[in-house]
């Protein structure tokens, strides 16, 4: 059975729109790590999608070790630098798709090795479903929080031995990937400060899905900035004041975490391949993501 909070969640991403797609919705999809787009977000709008240039990075696919599993993952730095700063760029839904992987080339294109791991490729090719529900039930909702904590620990791992400062160490992501930002900044010691867009922060607890990102908001190891949207009918705002409360009754990490709430923007407002993107929330909250890293020493 698909879990109540990921339904609401993720029905909030497709404003106006069923959440079945056509077949013709499929003729644009790509399914070669980010490049592709989930048909469940078509039709995308080209006249916003921004198209970052690679010219002078190292930018495509690797492979992550796992033990012994071969996770996939989009990886972007400046062209021969080393001991760089890290950001781990977590995908929404639809995996590493091609938006992911410009987001990370923006990272690079600022001087950060960034990578973006395919963190369900176990249970599922996100791009290949064209029914949102379906994704959902049949992928998502599989993902252990605990299988997500080892790929990103084992990304890290990468990272350090290929070109990154395992002590300038930031984490962001978008919907599903912004729960799992607030998560893993609890996780993991290496984590300097996180940038959560849009992410999930109370909900039902499952085997696996057993805390949600207020059950750890007093233990965070670097401060996180929240990036919400005030039109969000899949976020309600009271769980934000809450994740507020909770943060300031917790250490200094939680202490120093923010939120910036951006009243007339719905769910995925930094999705500038879809109808939900608002420009100059985007662009304001991209500004505030790099300034807080720089803040807290990722950079």
């Amino acid at each position: 059975m698909m879990n109540r909070d990921l339904e609401t969640e993720f029905k909030a991403l497709l404003p106006g729109q069923s959440t079945e797609a056509g077949a013709t919705r499929r003729t644009a999809l790509k399914t070669a790590l980010g490049v592709g787009y989930a048909a469940s977000v078509m039709p995308i709008m080209a006249q916003t999608a921004i198209k970052t240039p690679t010219d002078g990075l190292t930018a495509g696919e690797v492979s992550i070790d796992v033990k012994g599993f071969k996770m996939p993952a989009y990886r972007a730095m400046p062209a021969g630098k080393k001991n760089l700063p890290v950001v781990l760029v977590l995908s929404e839904i639809f995996g590493v798709h091609e938006h992911i992987a410009d987001v990370a080339n923006r990272f690079a294109r600022a001087g950060y090795l960034a990578i973006a791991p395919e963190l369900f490729v176990r249970q599922g090719d996100a791009q290949s479903y064209g029914e949102m529900a379906k994704l959902i039930a049949e992928v998502i909702s599989k993902v252990p929080d605990a299988q997500v904590m080892g790929d990103l620990d084992a990304t890290v791992a990468w990272v350090g031995a290929n070109g990154g400062d395992l002590a300038r160490v930031g984490i962001t992501g978008f919907c599903w990937g912004g729960r799992q930002t607030w998560l893993y900044a609890a996780h993991s010691k290496h984590i300097k400060a996180g940038v959560a867009w849009y992410g999930r922060l109370v909900g039902d607890r499952t085997e696996l899905t057993p805390k949600n990102p207020i059950d750890i908001a007093g233990q965070l190891h670097g401060p996180v900035l929240g990036l919400y949207g005030g039109a969000d009918t899949g976020i309600p705002l009271d769980s934000v004041e809450k994740m507020k409360v909770a943060l300031a009754a917790g250490n200094a990490a939680a202490k120093a975490s923010q939120f910036v709430v951006y009243p007339e923007a719905p769910h995925a407002f930094h999705a500038d391949y879809r109808p939900s993107y608002r420009k100059e929330a985007a662009e304001d909250g991209w500004k505030r993501c790099l300034a807080w890293f720089k803040q807290h020493g990722v950079a």
